[in-house]
């Protein structure tokens, strides 16, 4: 377990390190901005009240939960495993006393704590600014639970990520698939919807589950069996890819 632990604060470090972490929440905060502003102007100006008190940072999540984040997700996991094998920095990293399976378990951890420290700091930020334009603050448990119900299907997206990087040496051709895939089911979904319990995506919106007056339990246990298989099974994956692939 040591190996492990040393294995992912090193990822950690090389995370905080990284310009695309500042970047997202350059972005993050741009974004809540805009959403703000389009807000108060619909409420104040054009007589459309889009969002209650407590609903401002529902909206935020239910935008950026279908493009930002997912795309920060990318990069982040992109340049991870498929950036260090193209730079040949993953040489450096498989020749420490720790087996391969660490190495990607410690990086898909690191993925994951990026995931909820990016869902986190969206949440105060859209706090921050609906207290501004509000005054009050409502609903912050609902709120919590919907940013944190997201953190799910968007690491099962993640560990998706992860093994197209593993399989494409190129960090362009992975990034393209990712987000081509990405499209790809959300279409799916759309025009499909027999398919929308077992494509990963759709599960985005799940938190939804969580908001309403009265809460499906039922659907919300088989929605968290079906995204806890899919990323074992993306898991298992990627972590035998990445201990086949030659450096």
């Amino acid at each position: 377990m040591s190996s492990l632990r040393a294995a992912y604060i090193n990822e950690i470090y090389k995370l905080s390190k990284r310009k695309k972490l500042m970047v997202s929440c350059v972005l993050s905060v741009a974004a809540v901005l805009v959403a703000a502003l389009i807000v108060g102007v619909a409420n104040n100006f054009m007589g459309i009240r889009i969002t209650g008190e407590s609903e401002f940072s529902i909206l935020v999540l239910s935008v950026l939960n279908y493009t930002l984040i997912p795309l920060f997700t990318i990069f982040i996991c992109i340049d991870m495993v498929g950036g260090e094998f193209s730079n040949q920095t993953m040489k450096m990293v498989l020749t420490r006393p720790v087996s391969r399976i660490k190495v990607y378990l410690s990086k898909a951890m690191a993925a994951a704590t990026f995931i909820i420290v990016n869902l986190l700091f969206i949440m105060v930020t859209s706090l921050i600014i609906s207290l501004f334009i509000k005054g009050t603050l409502a609903g912050i448990g609902r709120i919590f639970i919907a940013y944190v119900a997201s953190f799910f299907p968007l690491f099962v997206f993640a560990l998706f990520t992860m093994i197209i990087s593993t399989v494409f040496r190129g960090t362009g051709s992975a990034f393209f698939l990712s987000i081509l895939c990405f499209l790809l089911c959300n279409v799916l979904g759309l025009f499909f919807s027999q398919l929308q319990s077992f494509l990963f995506t759709t599960a985005f919106n799940w938190y939804t589950l969580f908001l309403g007056s009265y809460i499906n339990f039922h659907k919300i246990f088989r929605m968290f069996m079906i995204l806890a298989g899919l990323g074992l099974m993306f898991f298992g994956i990627g972590s035998y890819l990445f201990d086949r692939k030659n450096l």
